[in-house]
């Protein structure tokens, strides 16, 4: 059937070359054959989407037949969107690009940059990729995580650093969290030479300039945008970093305070998240959500984005998502990173969650369901099926955040009755709170993600110098250093899922939350009229047309002009620092005659 489709197509493309000379007959051909490129995407693409989902959410030690099938899956549609024949066609389309619409011209594109991550100008590289990738996957997500020979969910480890004091049990549980890595090394080495070999062989240099590129940007200005948010928070991260210190040595009843943080002391497995190292009297919503059912989280998502005028999830949302950890006892695993899928790019549309009831699953559900009604949002007849996705990466990732920040707020909390409203909350202290996570994760998603994946693919990083250089990159950007020396047997940035199965895109998350800042500050400031840093969001259809309006469009536009039109500004970390500004002088106090240790510039 592929041969076949792939013959009709490249009819329409003989009679282009020798018939079409007018504008509108060279625009009618082209549009014939993005129509049928475009269905036999469609198709191969739900199919990959399909089994990838079963590879996620039904995994079996010893099942070789769900990972065949994915891999099959993803086999043919690399062998479609990278085939000699389709990229041929679609290159000479793009010679007449000044005879086509700018939709067809972007779509066009669109199709020659999937091509380059799966060119069948080298067959057995793909294959051995997807094959790489898959075998990866199963490896990552497969694993038996144990604390003193006894097996152990991620998410009693996550417990575990947000609760433990004892530092004996904080440590075990940090290195259970990194042993992963040390099986997944080897894959990852593989698939260093196989994602590059791959985009090279249509003319990229590395995998990481090819992910780049999808911005309309190159190595040298991502890089540079990225040190420039770095710069802006700079100060604040390290009072943020000094506060911390000290804070935690009180708590662990550790007399010399440490100069850099060690990593099993901070509440995340990987130190990009410490807020949950700080409570705010008040807004202790895990008791009241610890009454209610995990389903009724969720639920309490759909009702948000309705009161802003959002449809209904489908009814196929509730019946094919997977969104509850597996039961204790059951003979399979699954995937317990937090996803959203858009399966055919139309209709079927699901989200991966393992929801229990406490805080952080409440602010992952509002998130996730911002990928779902972003997927919603473009999946109309205006939007062709290629360019379903965000105006950029970020975008999709910056809606996430910006409603699980909304969700948050103490004026939309005590509107859910989840806190009550007369409650008196140091406000302050709500503020450092949100710092550490928000301004927190700026140096690690910019700096140490970022920097890592560029220096593997575009640098060529060795293997034996891996641990070496993530924890270098650790204390350089973060001020965080290892419980004890990890040589090169281990692989800690391998823990990290988006190494694994995301690769070369974690700045997406870095511009995401500086974009999330620019949204919220102009609902805030220009749609609610309220004070940034209390809000609600809820029931207001005016919100509700200004986030429609970011997501409605996909790729649809440029991502730049489309935020000088909605927004009237380019991207900027301004708002993010307005926001936290209060926080400056508080925490200078909160340091006085305290030793600093990070640089005052970076």
């Amino acid at each position: 059937m592929k041969r076949i489709v792939l013959g009709l197509l490249l009819i329409g493309i003989g009679t282009l070359f020798t018939f079409a000379t007018p504008s509108e007959d060279v625009q009618r051909e082209a549009q014939a054959f993005i129509d049928a490129y475009t269905k036999q995407y469609q198709q191969l693409y739900y199919a990959a989407s399909k089994a990838e989902w079963r590879a996620n959410t039904y995994i079996v030690e010893g099942d070789t037949a769900t990972r065949a099938a994915a891999q099959r899956a993803n086999e043919a549609l690399a062998a479609f969107t990278g085939s000699v024949e389709n990229i041929r066609a679609i290159q000479g389309l793009l010679k007449e690009a000044d005879k086509l619409t700018p939709l067809q011209v972007k779509q066009l594109k669109t199709m020659l940059y999937i091509a380059a991550n799966n060119p069948q100008t080298v067959p057995d590289l793909v294959k051995a990729r997807i094959e790489a990738e898959t075998v990866q996957n199963e490896k990552l997500f497969g694993f038996d995580f144990k604390i003193d020979g006894q097996s152990v969910t991620p998410n009693e480890i996550d417990d575990i650093l947000k609760k433990e004091t004892d530092l004996t049990r904080r440590y075990k549980a940090w290195v259970a969290s990194k042993e992963v890595g040390k099986v997944l090394k080897e894959g990852l080495v593989n698939l260093q030479r196989l994602r590059n070999q791959t985009v090279q062989a249509l003319g990229y240099p590395d995998y990481f300039t090819y992910q780049v590129s999808d911005y309309g940007m190159t190595t040298e200005e991502m890089m540079a945008l990225n040190q420039q948010f770095i710069r802006d928070i700079w100060p604040l991260y390290r009072e943020l970093h000094t506060y911390m210190r000290y804070e935690l040595a009180k708590r662990y009843g550790v007399k010399e305070v440490p100069d850099y943080l060690p990593a099993h002391w901070l509440p995340n497995r990987w130190g990009q998240d410490w807020s949950a190292a700080v409570e705010v009297k008040g807004i202790d919503i895990d008791s009241i959500l610890a009454t209610k059912t995990a389903e009724w989280i969720v639920k309490q998502g759909e009702q948000f984005y309705i009161s802003l005028g959002f449809p209904p999830l489908p009814q196929s949302f509730w019946e094919l998502s997977s969104l509850y950890p597996v039961p204790k006892g059951a003979p399979y695993k699954k995937n317990t990173h937090a996803s959203a899928w858009h399966l055919d790019l139309d209709k079927d549309v699901r989200s991966l969650m393992s929801v229990v009831p406490n805080a952080e699953w409440y602010e992952t559900v509002h998130h996730e369901l911002g990928h779902i009604y972003y997927f919603i949002s473009y999946s109309t007849p205006e939007v062709p099926i290629l360019l379903r996705e965000g105006a950029n990466r970020a975008f999709h990732e910056a809606m996430g955040s910006l409603m699980g920040l909304a969700a948050m707020q103490k004026p939309f909390l005590a509107h859910r009755h989840l806190i009550d409203p007369n409650v008196k909350t140091d406000e302050m202290r709500t503020l450092l709170k949100e710092a550490l996570n928000y301004i927190v994760f700026i140096p690690w998603s910019a700096g140490v993600m970022t920097e890592f994946e560029k220096k593997l693919y575009a640098d060529n990083l060795p293997a034996d110098q891996f641990n070496k250089t993530w924890w270098e990159l650790k204390k350089r950007y973060q001020g965080i250093v290892p419980p004890e020396p990890r040589d090169e047997q281990y692989c800690d940035a391998a823990s990290k899922t988006h190494i694994n199965n995301d690769a070369a895109q974690y700045y997406d998350y870095a511009i995401s939350y500086v974009l999330l800042f620019q949204f919220h500050h102009t609902i805030a400031t220009k749609i609610l009229h309220q004070d940034p840093h209390a809000t609600n969001y809820y029931g207001n259809k005016e919100v509700g047309k200004f986030i429609h309006a970011l997501m409605a469009p996909g790729a649809t536009r440029d991502w730049r002009e489309l935020m000088r039109e909605i927004l009237g500004e380019e991207i900027s970390a301004k708002p993010m620092i307005e926001y936290f500004a209060p926080l400056m002088e508080y925490l200078k106090q909160a340091n006085a005659g305290r030793k600093y240790t990070l640089p005052e510039q970076i």
